[in-house]
């Protein structure tokens, strides 16, 4: 990760994310991994979005697992994933992540793009509102579990 001029505030990280999508230039996913990549220095090129790219609307507008959840997993992979075979930072990514995915079935009831959309017509405001805030509140928590961990950096909590 490269210097940061000032530090990341997740509060300011769930508004550009946010922003990112009501203004739609990038769908939540999208969102997220553009924003944490870009908020935390992480120097992945631009095109890293594109890896985000299959998974808004629950993986390929499918239902499936919600867009949010599954960019900030992706960015959590960003700062802690491993990339050698057999790397043990594998256990620290997995488990941050099962963190993230608690975080938000806890708070909605379930992972489910389908179910947590259930009624709404896709892009009504109705719909629009839900998905911004969602997305928003991954972005922060996402945000929120990178810094813990930064100052943590031997995982032990």
């Amino acid at each position: 990760m490269q210097e940061q001029k000032d530090p990341v505030d997740p509060a300011r990280v769930r508004e550009i994310a946010e922003e990112y999508y009501r203004s739609g230039q990038f769908y939540c996913s999208e969102a997220i991994v553009k924003t944490i990549n870009d908020e935390f220095g992480l120097k992945y090129p631009d095109k890293v979005v594109r890896l985000a790219s299959g998974f808004p609307i629950g993986i390929g507008s499918a239902g499936c697992a919600c867009g949010a959840v599954t960019g900030g997993v992706m960015a959590l992979g960003m700062v802690f994933g491993r990339d050698e075979q057999g790397d043990p930072r594998i256990d620290r990514c997995l488990a941050l992540a099962r963190e993230l995915h608690a975080f938000f079935t806890h708070r909605h009831g379930c992972l489910c793009c389908r179910t947590l959309t259930h009624g709404m017509v896709l892009k009504s405001p109705e719909h629009m509102r839900q998905c911004i805030a969602f997305t928003g509140e991954v972005a922060e928590e996402t945000a929120k579990i990178i810094l813990r961990e930064l100052d943590n950096p031997t995982g032990n909590s």
